[in-house]
């Protein structure tokens, strides 16, 4: 009988801000999010999905007079703080990390997960890597939480979360390609060419969950119609069907963009959330990003 309480123990799912999941979803769900930090020269904010220490259009102005903002991951001693609370109210942990690709956060989260196992000794704490960055990851997240509340243990909703994050599609462009270059993305060459020619590049996040340069499309229009072809190729229809879009403060194009997928597909819901200023700092001002799951990245 001690065996099967166990396995029965509550687990609460964790993620990071750069999951750029709307406050509803966060609230409706009991998703726990852990902020990243951003800030500019001097000034240093916690990234709450809420935005309440820094509001999410100032940022973007910021972003857009040529102001640069830096942005740091979650470090261990800040994650054996947060997980030791869940730890201490009765809980497992399913934490659901930003890409390793893009971050260290992961790499951090495991740091504090030995760490906690050596005081905790009855605990579980399992840190997964999404391979995947902003909505992507909330996507992931979201249907994982929609696992949990159908019943899934902590070890079938891990399953199901290693068996389909290399299905969740990552597409997206950028307005502007200097934030690409000075985050190593793109030589100064392609970005200055890009520039004058208002060549619009259109990007993935790869099976490593890194991020690459797909092709270049002229104007912004033939860029999110670019991005729905994409989709056309591989999508896939096996997890009822939600699609989610981010957009760094350029909503007009993110619902165009969603008119496009629901003219094209049935779809069940089209969730439209903000970049939230950590990706936004690496994206700048106007990347419109599309989330869904299909056969294959």
């Amino acid at each position: 009988n001690n065996r099967r309480e166990k396995t029965m123990k509550n687990y609460v799912i964790v993620t990071d801000s750069t999951a750029d999941l709307p406050v509803n979803i966060i609230e409706e769900y009991g998703i726990v999010v852990l902020p990243l930090t951003f800030g500019f020269e001097n000034e240093n904010y916690m990234d709450y999905p809420d935005h309440r220490e820094f509001g999410i259009s100032e940022f973007y102005d910021r972003i857009k007079k040529g102001e640069k903002s830096n942005t740091a991951m979650i470090n261990s001693s800040a994650f054996e703080k947060h997980f030791e609370q869940i730890l201490d109210e009765g809980n497992d942990i399913l934490y659901m990390a930003f890409s390793s690709g893009l971050s260290g956060t992961y790499a951090s989260s495991v740091t504090a997960k030995e760490e906690l196992l050596t005081r905790h000794k009855d605990a579980r704490i399992e840190c997964i890597d999404t391979l995947s960055a902003s909505l992507g990851e909330g996507l992931l997240v979201y249907c994982a939480a929609q696992k949990k509340r159908e019943g899934f243990t902590i070890d079938e909703t891990k399953q199901w979360i290693l068996d389909n994050r290399l299905h969740l599609c990552h597409w997206f462009t950028v307005d502007d390609l200097f934030h690409l270059k000075r985050g190593g993305r793109i030589n100064s060459m392609t970005a200055t060419l890009g520039t004058a020619l208002s060549v619009k590049p259109v990007l993935h996040v790869d099976n490593e969950g890194f991020l690459i340069p797909v092709s270049n499309v002229r104007g912004r229009k033939k860029s999110l119609v670019s991005m729905l072809e994409r989709m056309e190729k591989t999508y896939d229809n096996p997890e009822g069907n939600s699609v989610f879009i981010s957009h760094a403060d350029c909503i007009g194009d993110a619902e165009y963009l969603a008119e496009l997928v629901k003219e094209k597909f049935k779809i069940k819901e089209v969730i439209i959330n903000y970049i939230g200023p950590v990706i936004g700092s690496h994206t700048g001002q106007g990347c419109v990003a599309l989330f869904f799951f299909g056969t294959e990245r």
